[in-house]
């Protein structure tokens, strides 16, 4: 068996530095809990807040040691969400797309570790003010929100910054990362291991439409874009400078470029992107998956994808110690 230690799999008690992202309707309790299994971390997306559906999903993690994930700025709306959760003992929350100040103290208290999600140098620096556990520096290239940073760059400028102004804190890399080359290439920027979202999403455990997943079989790199389009039509107040990247499809051919008309048809358009995202169709709804998709060939367990990232992760890096140019 594969044995890939860093300071995240140290501090965290894990076998391997892999988290997976708290997608939120996708990362349900069963994915959290087989990530956790196979030597990772889990982490449940708490998303837009839904307590019902949260308790749900902590039972699905069938007592498996897993983490939670929330969208900031939508849990300022409900903070209660947090408490309930913390009573389940998580042992991490992520807290992405917002200040988190109003929730540290409450995350500390209950013997968390305080995850922060960045997209650009200034979230970093935020984070660190807040004394953050782990920093997740997050890529343009994911699915779902994000910013305009690019993975390869933001890695090590956010590593050597965390180095210079505080060397406790854990960095992970998120975006684009979804097999072993992409772990490998995350620990030599300077992570301490990476958070992966869209792999995992095309997991047998997600909680994702059969249809949504067959899309991604049969997409690739070039076939996502980053739109404001679904938000519009769910009405969601999402903060400016965040934009979401999808799936290309017939729904974003419609409305891409014609952001007013739709916020004009809302009340007509919004039920029926509903209706086709609850119907799991790939072409009249946002399909949520980000730049990795031209890596990935199979809907597999999630054990199975965490297992091989990290077998061909070492080997990767195996091949490449002590390798000088020339």
């Amino acid at each position: 068996m594969a044995i890939l230690s860093t300071r995240l799999t140290r501090i965290l008690n894990i076998r391997y530095p892999i988290i997976s992202a708290p997608m939120a309707f996708a990362g349900g309790g069963a994915l959290a809990a087989a990530v956790s299994r196979a030597g990772g971390l889990g982490l449940i997306g708490g998303g837009y807040g839904d307590s019902s559906w949260l308790g749900e999903q902590f039972d699905a993690a069938d007592g498996e040691r897993v983490g939670v994930g929330f969208i900031t700025w939508s849990l300022r709306r409900s903070p209660s969400l947090l408490t309930d959760v913390l009573k389940q003992h998580p042992a991490a929350v992520m807290l992405s797309f917002g200040d988190p100040r109003p929730f540290v103290d409450e995350i500390r208290a209950a013997g968390a570790l305080l995850v922060c999600q960045c997209q650009n140098m200034e979230h970093v620096e935020d984070a660190l003010d807040v004394r953050a556990d782990v920093v997740v520096a997050q890529g343009a290239e994911a699915g779902g929100h994000g910013a305009l940073r690019g993975t390869l760059t933001f890695v090590p400028e956010a590593a050597d910054f965390i180095a210079a102004h505080s060397p406790a804190t854990l960095l992970l890399a998120a975006g684009g990362i979804a097999d072993g080359r992409g772990l490998a290439a995350a620990l030599m920027l300077g992570a301490d291991g990476v958070l992966v979202g869209t792999r995992l999403w095309a997991s047998k455990e997600a909680l994702v439409k059969e249809r949504h997943q067959a899309s991604i079989l049969a997409s690739n790199g070039d076939g996502t874009l980053r739109t404001r389009v679904p938000d519009i039509a769910r009405q969601l107040p999402w903060p400016a400078g965040f934009t979401a990247r999808i799936r290309r499809n017939a729904f974003t051919d419609r409305w891409q470029g014609r952001e007013e008309e739709l916020a004009r048809s809302v009340a007509i358009e919004g039920p029926r992107y509903q209706r086709a995202f609850a119907e799991g169709d790939p072409d009249g709804t946002a399909v949520w998956f980000g730049e990795a998709a031209g890596l990935i060939h199979a809907i597999e367990p999630a054990a199975a994808i965490v297992g091989r990232m990290v077998s061909e992760a070492t080997l990767q890096l195996q091949r490449h110690a002590g390798r000088t140019p020339g």
